[in-house]
């Protein structure tokens, strides 16, 4: 009589899950949970470029410009100062300790030539502005007073930049200028001689050896230029 040999019994090794249907043993063990997705950095804030800030801030005074002149608004003498670390400063600095370019020769309000080496030994003062900038016009009143009590060890050169004897003289008589102001109009040469001029008021202030001391871009005060006045004399 032949032996039935039933086959082994392999047990299953599965468990049910909580709705009791099958499941492999290998499946039951709990998922670790997927950790979150990062979020990606946002990017770096782009930085404008020296050659951009520069062009920015022409746009700036273009604007203030444009604005000062526009017919049909009351100006007032309300201005705004340039903050420190503006981008004209590195430019200031880099201008001071240079000879100074006096080997020119221009001609003031009235036609008579001014020969800027002529004033050599002295401390010079140039200031560009011009008859439409208000914070230009504001610092005259300073620049007077300075020529008036240092005038036998300072002088001071008014360079207008653009505006023709006729519109010059008229200020010259409200502000009762008593130095000479020179006509820059077309006169690129001296500009960037002591530029580059990102803006104007710009005052150059010049020792008694010819070189550069100070540079200022945008409006100073009285009280500024007497100090570094008084340190060249």
């Amino acid at each position: 009589m032949s032996e039935n040999h039933e086959s082994p019994q392999v047990p299953d090794e599965r468990v049910e899950n909580v709705a009791g249907e099958p499941q492999a043993a290998a499946d039951a063990a709990p998922l670790p949970e997927a950790a979150p997705p990062r979020e990606a950095a946002p990017p770096p804030e782009p930085r404008l470029s020296r050659k951009a800030a520069w062009l920015a801030m022409g746009a700036v005074t273009l604007a203030l410009a444009l604005i000062w002149v526009a017919p049909g608004i009351d100006h007032t003498d309300e201005y705004v100062t340039a903050p420190a670390g503006s981008p004209g400063e590195p430019e200031d600095a880099a201008a001071v300790g240079k000879p100074a370019r006096l080997d020119f020769k221009l001609k003031d309000m009235n036609g008579v030539d001014v020969k800027l080496d002529s004033f050599k030994g002295k401390v010079i003062l140039i200031n560009f502005w011009a008859t439409w900038c208000g914070p230009c016009k504001a610092e005259i009143p300073s620049l007077v007073e300075l020529q008036e009590e240092y005038a036998d060890d300072l002088v001071v050169l008014g360079f207008s930049v653009d505006d023709p004897a006729e519109k010059i003289k008229p200020y010259a008589e409200e502000y009762k200028v008593n130095y000479p102001l020179l006509v820059g109009n077309g006169r690129e040469d001296v500009q960037n001689a002591f530029g580059p001029l990102l803006g104007i008021p710009v005052t150059v202030i010049i020792g008694r050896d010819g070189i550069i001391a100070k540079k200022h871009t945008g409006i100073a005060t009285k009280e500024q230029f007497e100090r570094e006045i008084k340190a060249l004399l």
